[in-house]
């Protein structure tokens, strides 16, 4: 099952880190997107999300301080959802469809996110020893 879970790890982790790094080798045009968006300071918020995402990725990769590293995902997802893929405000149907499409799968992958954190809050599932390889035993949660 240890594999399984490593797996599992490698596939959630490598799709924030993949675009933890596209936030910062395409910070202008999406810079360009979070302005269309409306979102103030959106450089800022470009970079700021950009680092969340990075290091909660790398968080739940390398099992160092997962509880911490989900949290920033979750966060990300839920307020990248509500700002980026609205939805309700769409009025053209396949714009509509699309932002519901990617509203939902930031909600549930948000979702997966706090399990994880909930999990490895003060050891309440997720330890050293079921999380399958991790860097550093001792650092697997900031919240003991």
């Amino acid at each position: 099952m240890n594999a399984v879970l490593i797996i599992g790890r490698i596939l959630l982790a490598f799709m924030f880190i993949n675009g933890g790094y596209s936030h910062f080798t395409k910070l202008e045009a999406m810079t360009g997107y979070a302005k269309y968006k409306k979102l103030p300071a959106a450089k800022l918020g470009v970079i700021i999300s950009g680092l969340m995402i990075l290091l909660g990725g790398l968080s739940i990769l390398l099992g160092y301080y997962v509880d911490l590293g989900a949290l920033l995902l979750a966060i990300f997802l839920i307020s990248s959802a509500l700002i980026f893929h609205d939805f309700w405000r769409e009025t053209d149907a396949t714009a509509k469809m699309n932002a519901g499409t990617a509203f939902w799968k930031n909600m549930s992958i948000a979702g997966a996110a706090l399990i994880i954190f909930a999990l490895a809050y003060k050891g309440h599932g997720i330890t050293a020893d079921n999380f399958g390889m991790v860097v550093s035993k001792a650092n697997i949660a900031l919240w003991k």
